[in-house]
């Protein structure tokens, strides 16, 4: 074990990656609570995203583990899954099986970008700071979600910004018989009267959570979703009642029903049958494959270069290696392949978590690590029965920290050069405001162009930034035509 894992070449021990491969588990373990509640309303069966879940966790840890040999621990990203629900069901009009889809689409091809090298070119033909715009966006995003499904947030439509309703022109009736409403931007956001105990139990959970965090206090996520799904039991939140058929059996027959249903008739089958929605999902398979390298990326580097996990060696081997011989290389490679196998088990785009950050503060520095936590991971299965016990109230505060946390990518951006700070607002601010990462990123890249052109600066362009905002640019146009 030791040589196979080159404990001593990485100056650790044994007992050191144990303890830190647990801290990972418990830091992460909020997450399979998390999923089912937002993938769950596209129309999955919740306990078989639950169990999706482990199995690709399971199987994306213990592959970075023993291929890489790093201590970072994979799990569909929270970023990913509200752009799975949020953008391409709800937004889109894709079902949840072309979702998967479009997921298995996006692993396919992040694979065959990383083993041909194909990322080198992108990471160096999008701008710094449009990257960072992303990475925030996306935390802006997340935050807006859990602001919204904690209840703090009230929208006020008046009836003359009413513009359609049920997909007809709103005459003012039909209100009694209501499923679609479209109003314009005279739509107006107001504070909760906080006067509802689901949103009073989601405060509460806030700031239990607030305070753990500030408090360093190891798992603080997963301590706030067990505690305030307790306190929800006395205040008529939580319902304790465990409905018949969620045994662990039966969410096991429901991962039957889901697994592989990507490649089904139902999936890619249906997906390119007519010439928009072909047109639609390619745009968002480049768009979910350039948040995903991005955020990979990021993370490796930000936790890996800072505490020696990558050497100088490995960082210059990934910048002008040909081969899959560096560790970052190898990681890459685990984390595309996790994503394709995501979309066939049944979940959303899996990610390098950044809670991995606490397993190597606790000491992790080798694969080691990452088998106890995979095997954490696997353990979770016995809490399938709960899984629609948890509230909303209870996840959605872990949905605003970890968009505040991921929001500390803007502040690699220079805010006051307009150069910058124009293309890198649209790219943040459309994210969380057209409720779509895609549509962030379009018009970040659009804006970027126009911003360069203006200035005469052409050459500054680099042929990848324009061949993709090329597509995302068809797509508006085929939009406005429909």
């Amino acid at each position: 074990m030791s040589n196979f894992f080159k404990l001593s070449e990485n100056k650790t021990t044994i007992r050191r990656e144990i303890l830190a491969g647990i801290t990972t588990f418990v830091s992460m373990a909020y997450i399979f609570f998390l999923n089912p509640q937002i993938l769950g309303q596209t129309g999955i069966p919740t306990q078989a995203v639950f169990l999706a879940a482990i199995l690709v966790a399971v199987f994306g840890t213990l592959f970075m583990g023993l291929f890489a040999n790093v201590p970072f621990a994979l799990a569909p990203g929270i970023g990913m899954q509200a752009y799975f629900t949020y953008t391409i069901v709800f937004g889109f009009g894709f079902t949840w099986q072309q979702a998967l889809a479009i997921v298995f689409l996006v692993g396919v091809v992040d694979i065959v970008i990383t083993l041909t090298h194909g990322r080198r070119a992108i990471v160096k033909g999008i701008p710094n700071e449009l990257k960072a715009a992303i990475g925030g966006g996306i935390g802006l995003f997340v935050t807006y979600i859990g602001l919204k499904n904690a209840g703090f947030i009230n929208f006020i439509v008046d009836p003359e910004n009413i513009k359609t309703l049920n997909g007809q022109p709103f005459t003012g009736k039909g209100a009694d018989k209501i499923h679609a409403i479209l109003a314009n931007g005279g739509v107006t956001p107001e504070l909760s009267k906080f006067n509802d105990p689901s949103v009073l139990l989601a405060l509460i959970g806030f700031i239990i959570l607030i305070v753990l965090v500030m408090r360093k206090i190891p798992g603080a996520f997963l301590i706030t979703l067990v505690a305030t799904t307790l306190i929800g039991i006395p205040m008529g939140v939580t319902s304790t009642h465990i409905q018949p058929g969620t045994s662990i059996g039966s969410a096991f027959d429901s991962l039957g029903h889901v697994f592989g249903q990507a490649l089904g008739a139902n999936g890619i089958g249906s997906l390119f049958t007519d010439w928009h929605q072909a047109s639609l999902a390619i745009i968002t398979i480049f768009a979910m494959g350039l948040t995903g390298l991005f955020d990979a990326i990021g993370t490796l580097i930000g936790i890996g270069n800072q505490t020696g996990i990558f050497s100088q060696a490995d960082t210059k081997a990934f910048e002008s290696d040909t081969g899959i011989n560096s560790k970052m290389d190898r990681a890459l490679v685990v984390d595309t392949f996790t994503t394709a196998f995501a979309g066939i088990a049944g979940t959303s785009n899996t990610t390098t978590f950044i809670e991995s950050a606490t397993g190597v503060a606790a000491g992790a520095r080798t694969g080691l690590a990452n088998i106890v936590t995979a095997i954490g991971f696997a353990l979770m299965i016995v809490f399938a029965p709960l899984v629609g016990v948890v509230p909303s109230a209870a996840t959605s505060p872990l949905l605003i920290l970890v968009g505040i946390m991921m929001m500390g990518e803007f502040k690699k951006i220079s805010w006051q050069n307009l150069e910058v700070a124009i293309p890198a607002f649209f790219t943040s601010v459309f994210m969380a405001f057209s409720y779509s990462i895609s549509y962030g990123i379009a018009a970040g890249f659009i804006m970027f162009i126009i911003v360069k052109l203006a200035l005469g600066k052409f050459k500054e362009l680099s042929p990848v930034l324009l061949i993709i905002s090329a597509f995302f640019l068809i797509n508006f146009i085929v939009l406005a035509l429909m």
